[in-house]
């Protein structure tokens, strides 16, 4: 690794017109067109690493930009100077002196760390020819502690007692990961639930879910209380009462609003409500839950927590049941495994938020990682599955009988096909300007 120097770094505007069939709509995203941001970091050896930032459309070009003055860290950079001390080199991206007055550490200059930090390990583990989650099980746990920063978090966990949790769990990591490989990941899925959705589709593909072997399902809330209790209903119908239900309301409400509304869905047996208030309202979160765990229902959240410090404060005020860290919206994988250990000693599990593009073939390296290195568990623990995007990933994601596959190819599976680069990056591709010339989308201004 030695004489590998990253030499260019491109970064597209990926869009997907998903808002003409209302998928992935909800209460607060009523027509997302799900996009990213993808980064390619190149190399003198003919190395490349791929990375993304999951975004809903229109504003992907103002990632795009801050990718852009990011990468002028990066370029001209050896990976050994990177990867011998990770931490020093995310706290050397996060804290450039300038952009960081538009973050810090939240935003489109977080957004964009994440898309270069995900390609950044993407390279790592295609250099070393293995799919992430093996990089990251391979990793000694000094190796591993020393990607994390550990700057403002050493009140709940310091880099010490992290390297003796990861210590104590190098027994039994041959074992579970034996188990992981003979019968993958248990994952739920949103796709019957999106907000745009007619009730005859939504009892179609309940249906369809179950006959995949689904046993989990989520459904999206909050625009109408009289629409919720009828979805509900038709869900409950169809899955039955011996299946899970959970759902989201994507920050629509306030505080006792999400309380009372929550109430008049208690009957249809709710595992947990995601986001059901301000993503940064951590008492309210603590308000809301305490609220809830008399009719047992759980609060979820952390989609779209800014960074480790938000997630940090929601765990120490006991104010989520579940922990939803997402591959891209905080500073990528270093950030990420700084929250799953917070999480592990305030033991709370980790349910990943993967439903945009990329993000389930990314966060099932992290729980993988998680179950083999950490909680030693997939108990009460899940990972969204969103089936749309894939087909445009060189190693999509592969869901059998609801769980997910070990990844085998090497890398963090976010390789976009080039087929659909040339239909998809906007406004330029195939795709693109095909639909503005059938005024299917109008174009954008120049």
């Amino acid at each position: 690794m030695a004489d590998i120097e990253i030499t260019d770094v491109d970064v597209k505007d990926m869009r997907f017109p998903t808002s003409l069939l209302s998928d992935g709509s909800d209460a607060m995203h009523t027509d997302p067109d799900y996009s990213c941001a993808y980064v390619t970091i190149k190399t003198n050896k003919g190395y490349e690493g791929y990375g993304l930032t999951f975004t809903l459309g229109r504003g992907t070009e103002i990632v795009v930009q801050a990718c852009l003055t990011l990468s002028k860290i990066v370029k001209g950079m050896k990976t050994k100077d990177i990867y011998s001390d990770f931490a020093s080199f995310w706290r050397k991206l996060t804290s450039e002196t300038q952009m960081r007055w538009i973050g810090p550490e939240k935003g489109v200059t977080h957004l964009a760390t994440a898309a270069i930090i995900n390609a950044l390990w993407d390279l790592w583990a295609r250099i070393e020819g293995k799919p992430l989650w093996k990089l990251l099980a391979d990793l000694t746990p000094e190796q591993l502690v020393s990607t994390i920063d550990f700057r403002y978090i050493t009140d709940v966990i310091t880099k010490e007692e992290a390297l003796n949790i990861l210590k104590e769990k190098q027994a039994g990591k041959a074992q579970r990961e034996e188990t992981l490989i003979k019968n993958g990941y248990p994952a739920y899925t949103t796709q019957v639930g999106w907000l745009g959705y007619s009730d005859e589709k939504v009892r179609e593909l309940c249906k369809k879910y179950l006959s995949l072997g689904f046993t989990s399902f989520k459904a999206k809330v909050g625009q109408s209380l009289k629409d919720d209790i009828r979805r509900c209903e038709i869900i409950r119908e169809e899955i039955g009462e011996e299946n899970k239900l959970m759902v989201d309301a994507n920050q629509v409400w306030d505080v006792q609003e999400s309380i009372e509304w929550m109430k008049n869905l208690k009957e249809f047996n709710i595992t947990w409500i995601e986001e059901p208030t301000s993503p940064d309202d951590i008492l309210g979160h603590a308000t809301i839950a305490k609220a809830l765990r008399p009719y047992g229902i759980g609060v979820a959240t952390g989609e779209m927590c800014a960074n480790r410090v938000i997630f940090k404060q929601l765990l120490q005020a006991k104010a989520i049941d579940y922990c939803q860290i997402d591959s891209a919206r905080i500073g990528g994988v270093n950030e990420i495994l700084s929250v799953y250990l917070m999480a592990y000693k305030l033991n709370v599990p980790v349910c990943p938020h993967a439903g945009g593009v990329g993000l389930c073939e990314m966060v099932q390296h992290l729980q993988m990682w998680d179950m083999i290195c950490l909680s030693g568990t997939s108990e009460n623990r899940i990972i969204e599955f969103v089936d749309q995007q894939h087909e445009h990933f060189e190693n999509p994601t592969i869901v059998r009988n609801a769980h997910y596959i070990p990844p085998k190819a090497p890398g963090y599976s976010t390789k976009i096909k080039k087929e659909s680069i040339l239909n998809y990056a906007y406004p330029d591709g195939k795709e693109w300007q095909r639909m503005f010339k059938e005024g299917i989308f109008a174009a954008p201004d120049v």
